[in-house]
């Protein structure tokens, strides 16, 4: 858990000090995730599901991280998030399971050792 901790630290300084310098490309790519992540076609539910098979694909453990907590929050449940890390792990084949691992760690994180071995078919009780 203290990765899951610096992780969220170093993605906390990190957007103060781009804000604070003012990146125009920064600011662009905040525009960029909100246009994209916002309810649409698809609600933010599904569209943060996605990103999390990506992430496990992609192996990003800040992403997968990030967009665990984002579906949780809204509203996914455990196994909702779960289906969406199996999406990446097929889709990564192989070497996505060693990601998945990583996204575990983080579910268990977010619902608790005790959510994580329940069901998880309702909508998260989130720990923070």
């Amino acid at each position: 858990m203290d990765e899951l901790r610096r992780l969220s630290s170093q993605r906390k300084k990190a957007h103060k000090r781009l804000l604070d310098l003012k990146s125009g490309t920064y600011a662009a790519f905040l525009d960029m995730e909100r246009a994209t992540y916002r309810d649409g076609h698809l609600p933010k539910k599904a569209k943060e599901l996605i990103a999390v098979g990506i992430s496990v694909v992609i192996d990003c453990r800040s992403c997968m991280q990030w967009h665990i907590e984002q579906a949780a929050e809204g509203g996914a449940t455990l196994k909702e998030i779960l289906e969406a890390v199996e999406v990446g792990m097929e889709m990564g084949g192989g070497p996505a399971t060693v990601s998945a691992r990583f996204a575990l760690t983080v579910l268990e994180d977010v619902f608790g050792r005790d959510g994580l071995l329940d069901s998880g078919d309702e909508p998260p009780a989130i720990r923070k």
